[in-house]
């Protein structure tokens, strides 16, 4: 399968839609790029269950490599780092809370250098306590340090009412993990009702929301809260993957709201791709009909 994605154009051309390329420097060009069409960027070095320290580091090196980058060209002002623990070392056999904690601390202290932040993105549900505790470290000398929510899980509700502080950054997301019905919402409808009491508890709250979503409806009840709420511009942001609704993401920056696209690259492109396409069924239709439709 590898072959056939990387060796046929078209199947490549697909996957070039959503990942910016494998070098630091297609990264650099394609944020160049969002950035001049007055979008925000977060930017993902492409990498997840690493089981070697030697790994983790040279993904720690990767992204102070990136944030160095990032302040030469005077980008770092509109664009920040998304990371996953599980590629800094949580799933290290021996010592994987001292490895990840100590390189995340590295990649955070190279943003504040930078002048931009980092949020820490959410993997599987068994995951989460050990981020959400990561996170908390992290804030400790780096209170910008954003945590993402899934609201597909039963417990998300409770987290975001503990996460809606104020000056706290996060993002919330519906999940595209394939999680157990003992732990996450089984029907959809259910995942996006918890999606929007979870928007609205962060909206009401001093926090910063940081709204990932491709549904246009939970677009529309995003800012119909932000009204209500007296939200003003620039208090809250939305968030869009690479590839995806570019349209619609240069639209609402005409609206004034600041628009912030996940862009993720690397030489792991292929596993980032086929496990955006296996996590739910959905997801393969919806990356066909997004070929068709930018």
């Amino acid at each position: 399968m590898r072959r056939a994605v990387t060796g046929t154009p078209a199947l490549r051309r697909l996957a070039d839609r959503f990942v910016a390329g494998e070098t630091l420097d297609q990264a650099v060009a394609s944020t160049t790029g969002l950035v001049d069409r007055g979008l925000h960027v977060t930017i993902d070095h492409l990498g997840e269950d690493t089981l070697d320290a030697a790994d983790a580091a040279a993904t720690r090196d990767a992204y102070l490599a990136l944030l160095g980058q990032l302040t030469d060209l005077g980008l770092s002002g509109q664009v920040e780092v998304s990371v996953k623990l599980s590629a800094l070392g949580q799933k290290l056999a021996t010592d994987a809370e001292q490895v990840t904690l100590a390189n995340a601390v590295a990649i955070c202290e190279a943003a504040r250098v930078a002048g931009t932040t980092v949020t820490v993105d959410m993997e599987d549900h068994t995951t989460v306590d050990a981020t959400l505790g990561t996170v908390r470290d992290l804030r400790g000398e780096y209170p910008w340090v954003g945590a993402v929510l899934q609201s597909c899980l039963r417990r998300t509700e409770a987290d975001c009412a503990d996460l809606s502080t104020a000056g706290s950054r996060v993002r919330l997301v519906k999940g595209a993990y394939a999680e157990p019905a003992s732990v996450a919402h089984p029907a959809k409808r259910d995942v996006d009702l918890a999606y929007v009491r979870c928007m609205r508890t962060l909206m009401a709250s001093k926090a910063y929301p940081m709204i990932a979503t491709h549904d246009l409806r939970m677009v529309e009840i995003a800012e119909s809260l932000g009204t209500e709420l007296g939200r003003e511009p620039g208090s809250y942001e939305f968030q869009m993957l690479y590839g995806i609704r570019a349209a619609e993401q240069r639209d609402l920056a005409a609206r004034d709201h600041l628009v912030r696209v996940y862009l993720p690259y690397g030489e792991d492109w292929y596993g980032y791709f086929m496990r955006r396409l296996a996590e739910r069924p959905a997801n393969l239709a919806f990356f066909a009909r997004s070929l068709f439709s930018r």
